[in-house]
């Protein structure tokens, strides 16, 4: 089993940054890669990104992945010696909020954007981005 832990999330003005922490622990083959999520109120869950958190035969640790669409704007970054991946926003905007889950145990060779590859989730932490 894996378990996941956000915290960070919290209300901003528009123009402002956020640091979310997603902390996992358990079996450290599922949370080989970990993958963060947004969801808006009513609509689905869309990839953020993700990243690689050991060294493997198909990984390289550290090794990141964020949408064409947010990439001149977020970061994912980790601290491997607390188990901890970050989701570090920046420039948000109202459009940014909504609740953020970050993900493990990824399974087969689907996109890492899409949730259908995830099967374990954390609560999520709430991020109010005001104009």
């Amino acid at each position: 089993q894996v378990q996941l832990l956000e915290s960070g999330g919290g209300s901003v003005q528009a123009g402002g940054s956020l640091k979310l922490s997603c902390e996992h622990s358990g079996d450290i083959e599922r949370r080989r890669f970990i993958g963060w999520f947004h969801q808006a109120p009513g609509q689905e869950r869309n990839g953020i990104g993700g990243i690689s958190t050991v060294q493997g035969l198909s990984t390289v640790k550290g090794l990141t992945r964020v949408a064409d669409s947010l990439r001149d704007r977020f970061i994912i970054n980790q601290d491997s010696a607390k188990n901890t991946v970050y989701l570090v926003m920046h420039n948000l905007k109202p459009e940014d909020s909504g609740m953020y889950v970050c993900a493990a145990d990824f399974r087969g060779t689907g996109s890492i954007l899409s949730p259908l590859g995830f099967h374990t989730w954390g609560q999520g932490t709430q991020v109010t981005v005001s104009s």
